[in-house]
This record gives structure tokens, sequence and C-alpha cells, in this order.
């Protein structure tokens, strides 16, 4: 499974936190960045990771801001992107059963490390339940489209 990262200022600490855990797993991680905690605009990251989820060259997408919202907001205007702010586990596990979320939001001033672990093992482990789901996705892509 390959995963891409990408976190703006707010979310750098979480950021690297994640990262060493997904390689720690074993999985591939690319990682846009920040690499530093210096103040940088999150739709540039937002961008970048959604645009490589969208084109099929990694798995998922993980992003992390302050809150999470600003990325999950600039990562959902990407056709092809379901990018899902998760805050909870129960969130994460309904983001991918019912959702099909290809990428992840977190923020990195909202969720504690080890609620963040979990939600990504949640995450990335679950999968899409399909059947009555898929008429909803269908929709989904008939908006983008419009």
């Amino acid at each position: 499974m390959k995963i891409i990262i990408g976190s703006d200022h707010g979310g750098f600490e979480l950021k690297e936190i994640i990262r060493e855990y997904i390689l720690k797993k074993g999985l591939e991680v690319q990682d846009v960045g920040v690499f530093a905690s210096e103040s940088v605009d999150y739709p540039d990251y937002a961008k970048k990771v959604g645009e490589a989820v969208a084109s099929g060259n990694v798995d998922f997408g993980i992003l992390v801001c302050g809150t999470g919202i600003g990325m999950s907001i600039a990562a959902n205007k990407i056709p092809g992107i379901r990018c899902a702010l998760c805050n909870d586990v129960y969130t994460a596990k309904m983001a991918r059963g019912h959702n099909d979320a290809n990428v992840l939001a977190i923020g990195g001033r909202v969720v504690g490390k080890g609620v963040a672990l979990m939600i990504i093992d949640t995450f990335l482990n679950s999968g899409f339940e399909g059947g009555r789901h898929n008429t909803r996705l269908a929709k989904i892509r008939d908006i983008e489209g419009e």
C-alpha cells in the first residue's frame, strides 16, 4: 500500500509522527511536506496529495492542518477525491465503509497523537461496503461532472 501525506505548519508535528508510524508498519510513504513549522498555505499541499490520489499513483492520502477543515475543503475540489475529516475512529470507519473516502484529513491541533494513530489504522484497514453506497457515489461523480 502506498500512502501520500502532506501538511501545513499547523499539522507539521503530527504529520511527522504519522509518517514514522506508517513506515514502521511497512507501508510506503510519499511525504510532500511541509518539512518545517514555518507558515505555509494549506491548499498547496492539499492539491499535491489530492492530485496524486486522483491520478492513481498512490492508494490513499493523509492531510494534516490545524483543524483538518481547510485541507478537506481544498482536497475535495479535485475531481475524484473524497476527503473525509475524521476526529474519531467511528467517522474514519464510516468514511471508508459508506463513502469510499480516499483521503483522510486530521486536525493536528484537535486530535491527540494516540487517537490520530487509531484513526489512521481504522481508515487504512476498513473497506468500502459497496451495495447501496455505490448509487450514492455515482451521484457524487455526477455532481463532479456538472
